[in-house]
């Protein structure tokens, strides 16, 4: 796991580590994905299925990480697709990502998740030497290199 909820005055983030923009990307996904699922749940009993799913923007990689995140919490409001796994590429400006991915049925949920923010909104790459500082207890800091981001979900 290369994720952490992190505290906020009244909604919920995460804070992520990856080793390229790639995985980062995989981290804070699956890192949103996880503070919607109610505890103890065995999700390797249901049925997956894979697709490719894909967002594109012209310029900003940070909205266009917030508009895959977006994507990933329509397809599971809208079409019943709730992600479990995805391996993402980020290419010009577009995110292509294989997922997998089951039945929103099948799944109990704690929270709902609203809305992807920008509030506080991180997606950059970290230097060697360089460290990210924790200001949560919970959340360790981060030395570089590697990439870190940071995202807050209006609850």
């Amino acid at each position: 796991m290369s994720y952490w909820v992190r505290p906020t005055t009244a909604d919920i983030g995460i804070r992520a580590f990856g080793k390229n923009a790639n995985d980062l990307v995989k981290e804070m996904t699956i890192g949103m994905q996880s503070i919607l699922l109610a505890e103890n749940q065995d999700l390797n009993s249901i049925t997956r299925k894979t697709a490719r799913w894909e967002v594109s923007h012209n310029g900003d990689i940070e909205i266009l990480v917030v508009k895959w995140l977006d994507e990933v919490l329509y397809r599971s409001e809208v079409n019943d697709e709730f992600l479990l796994e995805c391996q993402p590429m980020i290419k010009d400006d577009m995110i292509e990502a294989q997922v997998s991915f089951v039945s929103k049925d099948d799944v109990d949920f704690e929270i709902e998740i609203k809305a992807v923010t920008t509030h506080e909104f991180a997606f950059r790459e970290v230097e060697q030497d360089e460290t990210i500082p924790s200001e949560w207890e919970e959340v360790p800091s981060f030395d570089g290199p590697g990439w870190y981001g940071d995202v807050v979900f209006d609850i």
